[in-house]
């Protein structure tokens, strides 16, 4: 057998099957034939079933190991290749167009790529795509965005992937704006392209210029892959854009996309935070493969509806299937749920399983979790000893979980100690200074009111506006309070007035405690008429048929006067508002809130 006809054993099932063809080389004579061997260590170091320890022993004794030997390692031991890359030009051997793109990709700094960069030119690589491809990547790492620039302008021919890798490198650090004038110049477009543009506008936010791209992604007729439909999901899910996620969905079943754990998880948080729990769950019990994270959605869904009961079910469901281990993240949801439905002591035992039962130490979500347990339940004292005993520091989002219950069950004393200290933890929070100053306000105490405001303008903070989003017909409408930017600004605001009226013959009575402003009643009043949600239902009274169920989501809490409106909305217009605000789901039907007015 001549070492040209050997067979690579890249279809070994085990090193069991690797070793016994290694020692028959050995007893051929062929331990030190590069090419014999290059296939043991190929599977050794970068197969699943290989070892890693037995691929460096053989590449030890080896004489004369060459250059695709050495890539080999290179991809191999990532931490350690630019030492085996000294060895290997100590040893004259020459790099190749397969040398540099593992090397780029493990440097640690950006002299290193500075180095790599002028090897690349050294040994006449100066015009290998690949390898200038990955220069770029690794310059836009380390931010160096002059010279990724410059690479990319020098290449003869650069393709699709050179492209992608700056938009994406810009993207990485913010530079959404000139990510997108490259994405605008680009002559030929990819899945991955258009996934990594829509993607950065989905990371930042930018809501509306992800659907946009999104509709002419979809003129152009590019098909969508599992990464942008689950990008794309989660824009979906952002602004509970049901209309699009289930077309998104739909495409999935269609085209038999391989409906892998990212995009399962994806899809049911989707339906969940579009309020669809139902569809959510019906097709969670669908998937034949249920990994952590889709348990851990359907886990979260229950939570943010409200649903503490069938969350502790579902959880112990997934132990008695006994394939998957809870994480730190499925104690975090099965607590919010316990939280969120009051349920104190089931928060309590299930504090207590996940330390003992599963031993998860318990991260700051977790204590903060207990923290809102209790304080949404009026146990301040219970919270704040929480706090007290925390293994660390407690961050403004645990305190701030006791702040607002201290605004809820009028605790000055205890609000005052805790707003001061979480303003000094997260001083750029507007949320924070409101509260604090609500609280003051609530106990009459105007004098402290003006100097958290006078604190908020010495800082530069401004008062988050709220912002309510509402889908219709495949188009996400977006509402600020007060604001009269949309086409039908005027419709709306008469809608707004109609539907104010008729509910106060039900008896309505706008609430204004909740109003940082020493007004007379008349002027605290008139605010409350245009909160973002009130439009935004509003809009979608205008839009709908009689009785279709609204869905509405809000950047911030639901105020105390939105949430009673809201019931008497779905009473009069005899129809479903399911309004998703910062904490939870909220299912207002005939009258009534799914919550039962504890949020």
């Amino acid at each position: 057998m001549t070492t040209s006809s050997w067979v690579i054993p890249w279809t070994c099932g085990s090193m069991a099957e690797v070793k016994q063809q290694h020692s028959l080389l050995v007893r051929m004579g062929l331990w030190s034939d590069n090419h014999a061997v290059s296939g043991i260590l190929s599977f050794c170091s970068l197969s699943k079933q290989g070892d890693i320890d037995y691929a460096l022993k053989l590449f030890t004794t080896l004489p004369n190991p060459d250059t695709f030997l050495y890539n080999t390692l290179f991809k191999a031991f990532p931490s350690h290749s630019l030492l085996f890359y000294s060895h290997m030009l100590q040893q004259s051997l020459i790099p190749n167009t397969f040398t540099f793109p593992s090397l780029l990709r493990a440097c640690n700094s950006y002299p290193e790529a500075k180095q790599l960069h002028a090897h690349v030119f050294k040994f006449g690589l100066g015009h290998d795509t690949f390898a200038l491809n990955n220069l770029i990547h690794v310059y836009l790492a380390f931010r160096s965005f002059h010279d990724a620039t410059r690479v990319f302008s020098t290449m003869p021919h650069p393709n699709v992937v050179s492209w992608t890798t700056l938009v994406s490198g810009y993207s990485q650090w913010g530079l959404v704006d000139r990510a997108f004038r490259l994405f605008q110049l680009m002559p030929c477009k990819n899945s991955v392209s258009w996934n990594a543009m829509i993607a950065a506008f989905v990371k930042t936010n930018r809501f509306p210029e992800a659907f946009a791209l999104f509709r002419r992604m979809r003129m152009e007729k590019v098909p969508l892959d599992s990464f942008l439909a689950a990008t794309m999901l989660s824009a979906c899910t952002a602004v509970a854009a049901l209309d699009q996620g289930k077309w998104i969905h739909g495409y999935v079943e269609r085209t038999g996309i391989v409906l892998d754990s990212k995009l399962a998880s994806a899809i049911v948080d989707m339906y969940c935070k579009c309020g669809c729990l139902d569809k959510a769950f019906q097709l969670f019990c669908g998937f034949k493969v249920r990994g952590v994270s889709s348990w851990n959605c359907m886990i979260g869904g229950f939570a943010m509806h409200g649903k503490g009961k069938e969350a502790i079910r579902l959880f112990k469901e997934m132990e008695e299937e006994a394939v998957l281990v809870p994480d730190a993240i499925t104690f975090v949801n099965l607590l919010t749920a316990c939280a969120h439905s009051g349920m104190v002591e089931e928060g309590r035992y299930y504090f207590d399983y996940m330390v003992h039962i599963h031993g998860i130490e318990p991260t700051k979500e977790h204590y903060g979790c207990m923290v809102d347990l209790f304080a949404r339940a009026g146990q301040l004292e219970e919270a704040k000893k929480v706090i007290d005993e925390m293994p660390m520091s407690p961050d403004a989002t645990v305190l701030g979980a006791l702040l607002g219950a201290c605004r809820i069950h009028g605790n000055l004393e205890l609000g005052e100690e805790l707003g001061k200290r979480v303003i000094e933890l997260d001083p750029g929070n507007s949320g924070r200074y409101v509260i604090l100053g609500n609280i003051y306000a609530s106990c009459g105490k105007w004098e402290q009111v003006a100097r958290v405001r006078k604190m908020m303008d010495d800082r530069g903070v401004k008062k988050e506006p709220g912002v309510s989003i509402i889908e219709m017909e495949g188009v996400v409408n977006e509402f600020v309070a007060g604001g009269k930017d949309h086409p039908l600004a005027e419709a709306i605001y008469a809608k707004v007035y109609e539907m104010l009226e008729s509910i106060r013959l039900i008896g309505y009575v706008p609430d204004t405690d909740g109003l940082l402003h020493d007004l007379v009643e008349e002027e605290r009043e008139n605010p409350l008429f245009y909160h973002s949600e009130k439009l935004a239902i509003a809009y979608g009274l205008l839009k709908t048929k009689w009785g279709e169920t609204l869905r509405v989501t809000k950047n911030l809490r639901v105020c105390k006067d939105c949430h009673q409106a809201s019931k008497f909305v779905s009473k009069v217009y005899d129809c479903d508002i399911i309004i998703r605000d910062t904490n939870r789901f909220h299912h207002f039907s005939k009258g009534e809130c799914s919550c039962q007015d504890y949020w």
